[in-house]
């Protein structure tokens, strides 16, 4: 997989986060129930605790198991939001997380795509995957949009502790070559 640390689209810069974007991360989404609803993770109560979760996602990066981009504006530079793919063997999971003021315009889709462009295009990895949960209608749209195919029902795959501790149904999709 050829690193890239920066990735561009028409609108987006997916640059690699750093330290300091721990403030912004915090305010854009990471403390926002309504934005944390469907992820596997509580809103944050500290920047500290942004600032955990960056210091893991560089620790990743160095590892090569897990690039994260924090996803900004390529005008002004603006956090947006964050799209993550994991490396296991010749499988990419993708995650990613929007600010809420962003939503609908498909910046999204826009930054997951670029992501599993750049997957797909390292010879080792044969399939990019998702899952969201099945309220998570938003979330299904962005990754049929960026030509993933619903495999399937995952039932009881996940507990997101905002909606429930009880392991909840989760749409499965994916794109291989």
């Amino acid at each position: 997989m050829v690193l890239s640390a920066t990735l561009e689209t028409p609108r987006l810069r997916l640059r690699r986060p750093v330290m300091d974007d721990a403030a912004a991360i915090f305010t854009a989404y990471a403390q926002d129930p309504e934005v944390t609803r469907y992820l596997v993770w509580r809103p944050h109560e500290t920047v500290e605790t942004v600032r955990e979760f960056l210091r893991r996602c560089a620790a990743a990066w160095e590892g090569g198991t897990a690039f994260a981009w924090a996803i900004t504006g390529r005008e002004d530079g603006r956090l947006l939001g964050m799209v993550e793919v994991r490396k296991d063997g010749h499988r990419a999971e993708l995650g990613y997380v929007l600010a809420r003021p962003h939503w609908g315009r498909g910046f999204a889709t826009e930054a997951v795509r670029a992501v599993v462009e750049w997957a797909l295009s390292d010879p080792n990895i044969h399939r990019v995957w998702a899952v969201c949960d099945v309220e998570n209608l938003p979330s299904a749209r962005v990754l049929e949009k960026v030509g993933m195919q619903r495999e399937g029902l995952l039932r009881r795959w996940t507990v997101l502790p905002n909606r429930s501790e009880t392991p909840r149904d989760c749409w499965c999709y994916a794109r291989v070559k």
